[in-house]
C-alpha cells in the first residue's frame, strides 16, 4: 500500500503556540529600582528575561535570590502589583 502526504486541509486549524505574559511585569527596556542594604538595585526587563549587574536572570526571584541569598517572591521583592491589581 502507497501511502500520499496530504498537505492542510483548509478547515484545520494551525496549531499555535500561545505565551502567558504576566501583566505585572513592565514592557521589555523598563528599568526596576529597589533599594536594599543601603544599596540601590536596577533591573532592565528583557524580551526574556531580567538583567542585573551584567546578569541575566529568567525571573525575578532568580535576581532576588542572587541579590539576598535566599529564595523569595522577585514580584514582591521588587514590589510589583499583585496579580489583582493588575488585572
Amino acid at each position: 500500500m502507497i501511502r500520499k502526504e496530504r498537505g492542510p486541509v483548509a478547515h484545520e486549524k494551525t496549531p499555535s503556540i500561545r505565551l502567558r505574559v504576566d501583566t505585572r511585569i513592565p514592557p521589555p527596556g523598563t528599568i526596576l529600582t529597589r533599594s536594599y542594604k543601603g544599596e540601590t538595585l536596577q533591573v532592565q526587563v528583557l524580551e526574556h528575561g531580567f538583567a542585573c549587574a551584567g546578569q541575566v536572570y529568567p525571573t525575578l526571584s532568580a535576581v532576588a535570590k542572587a541579590v539576598t541569598g535566599s529564595h523569595c517572591n522577585g514580584y514582591l521583592f521588587f514590589r510589583l502589583p499583585s496579580k489583582e491589581a493588575a488585572s
